[in-house]
């Protein structure tokens, strides 16, 4: 329990930053001006209102690898997958490879209340229809020039994601994603899996990287089922990131404890995770990479 503390983490991603669509200083005002609205939500609102807003505000910011600026696969379309949880209900839900929504993070959340809680694909798409979602086309001009001259620059990933605890406790945990780029239709990525994402009171994670490396290590249940069995967050992510670099992965994390600690890592010195923080008494921007701390 995190004694009354609002805090909120948010990340866009993690790769080497040279190379990029976008510059340093664009990643870091995308950030910051999502941080202080999602701040201002979780004070008001609580902990999943406040992921839901930062991700919402990320997802429309085109320089950003999810919602509107996702990457193109590669027979030319965009698709997107995003999840979310948290600990009021322990209910994971999540689309995987939906297409024309605005905010893949919206229907997500709405499947929360349904007997299925993940849906991928047309049917995905279908149900976002269904309910209200109407079409929009995420493609960027920048992103149809990407995949034109199919570019293969050192930005190798692009996920967004956040991750809060609220006055009541209350941890929820969300991440969207436009996927690697130039993928064979039909992949899976990590972020709407529990590898990729997860909440309960101990803890939770939002994962950014290599989406079959982080599946593989399961990372975020794995960091909150030791986070469960009292085990202090640095330790978990040292062990998990020394098991990641020992094994060639490449990946970069989000966190928050139960007790409000928070943790940023990444499997190799050369990834940077860019990510913002905001909480009661302070606002931390590390958008220029290179930190792995646990505070």
């Amino acid at each position: 329990m995190a004694d009354g503390i609002c805090k909120i983490i948010i990340h866009g991603g993690a790769g080497r930053l040279e190379g990029k669509v976008a510059t340093k200083e664009q990643y870091r005002i995308g950030l910051n001006e999502a941080i202080g609205p999602a701040y201002q939500t979780l004070v008001d609102k609580g902990a999943r209102a406040a992921v839901l807003h930062a991700i919402r505000l990320l997802e429309s910011d085109p320089i950003f690898n999810a919602g509107t600026g996702s990457k193109l696969q590669k027979d030319g379309r965009v698709r997107m997958s995003a999840a979310l949880m948290d600990s009021s209900d322990s209910i994971f839900s999540g689309v995987i490879n939906i297409y024309d929504v605005e905010h893949p993070i919206d229907v997500a959340d709405c499947l929360r209340s349904e007997g299925h809680h993940i849906l991928s694909g047309n049917e995905a798409t279908e149900y976002a229809r269904r309910n209200g979602f109407v079409f929009h086309d995420p493609i960027t001009l920048a992103r149809f020039i990407e995949y034109r001259k199919a570019l293969r620059t050192s930005e190798k990933f692009g996920t967004v994601g956040a991750v809060a605890i609220d006055a009541d406790g209350i941890v929820a945990a969300g991440t969207s994603t436009g996927g690697v780029g130039h993928e064979l239709p039909g992949r899976v990525s990590d972020s709407a899996s529990v590898a990729g994402t997860y909440a309960d009171s101990a803890g939770g994670v939002s994962c950014t990287g290599k989406g079959e490396h982080i599946i593989n290590q399961a990372v975020a249940a794995q960091v909150v089922s030791r986070l469960r069995d009292d085990v202090p967050l640095k330790r978990i992510l040292t062990e998990l990131m020394n098991e990641g670099a020992s094994r060639n992965h490449e990946f970069g994390l989000i966190s928050l404890d139960g007790n409000g600690k928070f943790g940023v890592r990444s499997t190799k010195r050369s990834i940077s995770v860019l990510y913002a923080l905001k909480d009661d008494e302070r606002e931390l921007d590390f958008t220029k990479g290179g930190k792995n701390l646990v505070l």
